[in-house]
């Protein structure tokens, strides 16, 4: 759930009771500024899950090992983040639109570059630390190790860019969830693009930590923090 700070101001104690359900992203001047989530004494469980059409629970946790040997078998697509297995869903089409404005850019700017853009599906493995072992899609990805791979052409490294467009329903998992992996993975920037609202967040990690946070609306140009001229007006983001 995101709520603006003045709501939650107003209304507190109507929310802490919704901590049961759902994390609550605070936001202010439509940038999330802080995260309130339930402590973990609070009922028997601590699982996120969306419930909606993006992603969906497998109905519960299981280990990195479980989830590799389902995965295999699967015919569907999934994600592993802490311990759960989410369902992902077919995007929409302005999702989709989105993202191939977002790739023609990357594909273009990276042309004879080192790092090379990707789109969805892409499996990436990351990892917050030895026992906590991740498996995402992100949309959109830059990956500057390409050599990173094993014998099964399946990419090992860790990109340097990864890019998440919000759905209605995939918020909560972008905005939590997905920053926290991403900030712990080893990954330098984290674009989230949120096209209700027409803006786009960028954030720089350091030592496993947000560096810097910025944000993009209306005539904006998009300008990455770590590749000097990489650039996105973001009416052609949107078209």
């Amino acid at each position: 759930m995101i709520i603006k700070a003045t709501d939650i101001k107003n209304n507190f104690g109507k929310y802490i009771k919704l901590l049961d359900k759902e994390d609550i992203i605070v936001t202010k001047n439509g940038m999330p500024v802080a995260k309130i989530t339930r402590h973990r004494s609070w009922g028997n469980s601590d699982k996120i899950c969306e419930q909606a059409t993006s992603y969906g629970c497998h109905g519960k946790k299981m280990s990195y090992e479980e989830f590799m040997e389902m995965y295999e078998k699967a015919d569907k697509r999934y994600e592993y983040i802490d311990g759960e297995v989410f369902l992902l869903a077919s995007p929409g089409v302005t999702h989709q639109r989105i993202v191939g404005n977002l790739y023609a850019l990357l594909r273009l700017w990276f042309k004879g570059k080192k790092c090379i853009p990707f789109l969805s599906p892409l499996d990436v493995t990351l990892k917050k630390g030895e026992d906590s072992i991740n498996v995402v899609q992100p949309d959109l990805l830059v990956i500057c190790d390409p050599e990173n791979k094993n014998e099964n052409d399946r990419y090992t490294g860790i990109p340097t860019l990864v890019i998440e467009v919000l759905s209605d329903t995939s918020s909560r998992m972008d905005l939590i969830k997905k920053l926290d992996l991403y900030m712990q993975a080893g990954i330098q920037e984290y674009w989230v693009v949120n096209y209700f609202n027409r803006q786009v967040i960028i954030y720089g990690f350091k030592n496993n930590d947000i560096a810097d946070m910025k944000l993009f609306v209306k005539d904006d140009t998009v300008q990455s923090m770590i590749f000097d001229g990489l650039l996105a007006e973001l009416k052609d983001i949107f078209t």
